[in-house]
């Protein structure tokens, strides 16, 4: 994938990051006379939306350090072994850090 592709991909999902969070983390709905049940069940909806403005914001973060790879010239090439990153990979994660090699090796360590 060309940078200019890359990076117009990469502010796409950025500005669509951007705009999930804060949708995500709109006003809580007002408590008012609401049975202990409706407060559980609040309590998981909260739960499962922290969830994924935490991941949202992890992504976020990957997108702007593959920007900073795009204007420092190292996007494209693995932060750990410095191999190229397949062209496949980057064209389903425009945001990918690492060849598949190396990020397997990170996702075993978790």
């Amino acid at each position: 994938m060309d940078d200019a592709t890359a990076r117009m991909r990469l502010e796409t999902m950025l500005h669509e990051l951007d705009r999930s969070i804060g949708v995500l983390k709109g006003d809580p709905v007002a408590l008012q006379d609401r049975s202990a049940a409706d407060a559980g069940a609040d309590l998981t909806d909260a739960d499962r939306t922290q969830a994924m403005i935490d991941a949202a914001k992890r992504q976020r973060t990957a997108v702007l350090a593959a920007l900073k790879r795009l204007d420092d010239g190292g996007y494209g090439q693995c932060v750990d072994c410095g191999r190229p990153v397949p062209e496949g990979r980057l064209e389903a994660r425009p945001e990918a850090a690492r060849c598949v090699q190396c990020q397997a090796r990170v996702e075993r360590r978790r």
